[in-house]
């Protein structure tokens, strides 16, 4: 089962979810579709996992990536929106746009809001079960609101990320789209897809899914694993 997702797709979670990991292997798998892809580093908040550490990856793939001016490479200052403005303008078959996490990394979409308006906007919150805050469904649904309080823009549907990093099993992968399901429940909202590590697809049993597994290969490091 493929993802076939198009348009401006906002890829939003809470901090440690995963979103970006999610956001750059979902622009690598729709490039590898023939899908043609644009992805901007929303990001303001994190400083280890940003889409802009994956640049070279993805521009080899073909894939634009919209980022600060070099200068302002590892600053925290809102200055992507006229960037960023141009491509809403003007999008790709799929254009994403990696927001930071909570609420605090979204609030440079209300800036966008102008331009956002005027275009169909998927955004897509990931979820991470094995995550402070992400627990519990009500929990999700509190940031979920929050989100949606900041960036101006509601959430349109799911994608679970349940991982703990090396430590991740199927059972892991299972739980997480149980739990996903049930926040589907309470909010109506579409699972879009949810994420398995590439060494773990083997061992999954794919029929319990009946929403698309993305592919996960890590391109994401904090500094404390880089060489």
């Amino acid at each position: 089962m493929n993802i076939d997702i198009k348009g401006i797709v906002i890829i939003c979670g809470n901090y440690g979810s995963g979103k970006t990991e999610t956001a750059v292997n979902l622009a690598a798998a729709r490039k590898k579709d023939g899908i043609d892809v644009k992805i901007a580093d929303l990001d303001l908040v994190n400083p280890y996992f940003r889409t802009r550490e994956a640049r070279v990856y993805l521009e080899n793939l073909g894939i634009k990536v919209v980022l600060p001016d070099k200068q302002y490479m590892h600053a925290d200052l809102p200055i992507l929106a006229p960037a960023v403005a141009g491509m809403i303008r003007q999008p790709s078959e799929l254009t994403i746009l990696d927001a930071g996490g909570d609420d605090v990394g979204v609030t440079v979409l209300a800036a966008l809001e102008d331009h956002l308006s005027k275009k169909t906007v998927h955004m897509l919150q990931v979820i991470n079960p094995f995550r402070p805050f992400t627990e519990t469904v009500q929990g999700c649904i509190k940031i979920k609101e929050e989100i949606e309080s900041c960036s101006k823009i509601k959430i349109t549907g799911l994608v679970s990320n349940a991982n703990l990093i090396d430590e991740t099993t199927p059972e892991h992968i299972y739980k997480g789209y149980d739990f996903l399901r049930d926040i589907s429940k309470a909010t109506g909202l579409k699972i879009e897809f949810i994420t398995a590590c590439s060494h773990l697809i083997p061992r999954l049993e794919m029929d319990r899914f009946t929403c698309p597994v993305l592919e996960i290969n890590r391109k994401l490091n904090p500094p404390w694993k880089r060489i």
